[in-house]
């Protein structure tokens, strides 16, 4: 077996090894030897992870997996451990690769007591990350679906930052843990319709229209999975455990506690498996994204907390992403998806910078600061440049992913969809407001009250480590778009278009359009019937490309 083969298992058990051999370390006060040993993982899984960009086929056929692996794992019911990337899922394992040691190194001084226990939870919650994003198997991705749940619990429950810790590690639990419930559910229904949980059959299916021919149950279905991705996202209005959880997670945690896992899901399951449905509520999802941007931000410009203003701002930015992907367009789900790695990127820069801060002077309070622009120069230039980047600055990455949304918003078929391209833009305007408003609060102005009573000091070398790789990306995936967009694109072709919502004229268009860049007439034996006039095959109906 070559690497290409094996890599995606490499992945999944170098960060479990990691996690296992912490476990079995004694812990020494004032030893940092877990937090070394976890950093020096983390680094590896991430070189790791840059295999799949190297070696991945920008010019595969759209809809297929790379790197795959499918062997056989339990007889009955039929589980395997199936395993794969792609477009939409690439990006996401280096995404998760990036983020986890840049988290070792946030917490080198801000978790002191309990060591061996952070850093094998934060291993963990590793290994449910990557195990979500490569799954092919509906069973097998529930399993790393709920593992998820447990260190990110734990973590809260007994790293949380004050007395509430505990009560917002049970309300997380139980947001997450109900709707999923539900979900598996729903993936037992469809095992039984179909007799297999492999997603690249459930999804033929759904396109030949065989799963059932019970339209109720399909619907209860699709929503059973939706409900469960839209509260982990979270999507407005299910972002009730959103605030408190962010409030009291650790840094290294929280940089991985809201949107990738659940936008992931809606991407590959809710559209893989119910295309027709999805495209059904699709009008609905818009007026909540839209909502969710405006509320997300008119509540972070009222905050005075810095974990709240982020809470809300987080909201705000997912809300976008859900804007973008359920216009079914190719810019719209090409600049969500796009989004998820920026918001993802400048939020946990702006977690980060927001924990220095609290382990300088001990608070969230904006109220409490003022005046830190002379005393922490750096500090000042790298919450600059991540709020530029979280606004949507151009020539950064946020410009990239919201102007492609909005593109997309304006082109899609939805109802109303001009409509909520404006209430949406509105929130452009309002992010600029709340995070500038955020820098003039804490850094200019007069010293506040803790500002003058504790001496703080600026960036050391290791902080500059953990800040400076972040303010590259923003720039790089700005400037350099194209190259991500390059295996994105992939993914988002082939979700846009909807061949049974278009007319023979507009099937016909496409079908001359690819003889004629290609010099090959179109695969697709639907296509080229509807474009005769002829009576599409049944098999076919509903086939997406």
């Amino acid at each position: 077996m070559n690497l290409d083969h094996s890599i995606l298992t490499i992945l999944l058990l170098t960060p479990l090894a990691g996690a296992a051999v912490l476990a079995l370390l004694p812990e020494r006060e004032g030893s940092k030897t877990h937090a070394a040993v976890a950093l020096v993982v983390t680094l590896l899984t991430f070189l790791f992870t840059l295999h799949l960009p190297w070696h991945f086929d920008y010019a595969a056929a759209p809809g297929t997996f790379q790197f795959e692996k499918n062997l056989p794992w339990i007889a009955t019911p039929a589980i395997h451990y199936h395993v794969g990337v792609d477009g939409l899922s690439m990006w996401l394992i280096v995404l998760a690769g990036f983020l986890a040691p840049i988290g070792v190194l946030a917490s080198w001084k801000a978790v002191n007591k309990r060591e061996r226990l952070f850093y094998t939870l934060f291993l963990l919650q590793q290994v449910a990350m990557i195990g979500v994003f490569i799954s092919l198997d509906t069973f097998l991705y529930y399993g790393f679906w709920e593992l998820s749940l447990i260190p990110m619990t734990l973590l809260i429950a007994t790293f949380g930052r004050t007395e509430n810790r505990r009560r917002a590690a049970i309300k997380f639990f139980l947001y997450a843990f109900i709707p999923s419930a539900i979900l598996l559910v729903g993936m037992l229904w469809l095992y039984a319709r179909t007799g297999t949980f492999d997603l690249p059959k459930l999804t033929a299916l759904a396109a030949a229209h065989a799963i059932s021919p019970n339209n109720h149950a399909l619907w209860l279905c699709s929503l059973a999975f939706l409900v469960a991705f839209a509260v982990k996202v979270p999507v407005f209005p299910l972002h009730g455990w959103l605030s408190e959880n962010i409030q009291e997670a650790p840094t290294a945690a929280v940089m991985v506690l809201a949107g990738k896992l659940g936008l992931y899901s809606i991407l590959r399951f809710s559209f893989g498996i119910f295309p027709e449905q999805s495209h059904a509520v699709a009008p609905l999802m818009l007026a909540l994204g839209a909502i969710g941007i405006v509320y997300g931000s008119l509540m972070a410009l009222v905050q005075n907390d810095l974990k709240k203003l982020a809470a809300f701002s987080t909201l705000a930015h997912v809300s976008f992403v859900i804007l973008g992907i359920f216009t079914f367009t190719v810019a719209g789900l090409d600049g969500g998806t796009f989004q998820i790695l920026n918001e993802s990127l400048a939020g946990a820069a702006l977690f980060v910078l927001m924990g220095l801060l609290y382990e300088r002077y001990g608070s969230y309070d904006m109220r409490d600061y003022g005046g830190l622009a002379v005393r922490h120069p750096w500090m000042v230039t790298m919450f600059l440049i991540t709020t530029f980047a979280a606004i949507g600055l151009p020539m950064l990455n946020g410009f990239v992913g919201e102007f492609l949304i909005l593109s997309g918003t304006m082109q899609s078929y939805v109802m109303h969809h001009v409509l909520w391209t404006v209430i949406a833009t509105t929130g452009v305007i309002l992010s600029a407001s709340y995070m500038l408003w955020m820098i003039q609060r804490v850094f200019y102005g007069p010293l506040g009250l803790r500002a003058e009573e504790v001496k703080g000091w600026d960036l050391t070398a290791r902080e500059h480590l953990e800040l400076w790789p972040f303010a590259a990306l923003f720039l790089i995936l700005g400037v350099a778009s194209p190259y991500w967009m390059k295996a994105i694109d992939t993914y988002g072709t082939i979700v846009a278009t909807k061949p049974d919502t278009m007319a023979p004229g507009e099937i016909k268009h496409i079908e001359t359009e690819t003889y004629r860049t290609t010099g090959t007439a179109f695969m697709d034996p639907a296509l080229g019937a509807a474009a005769q006039g002829k009576p599409t095959p049944p098999v076919n109906k509903g086939a997406r490309y």
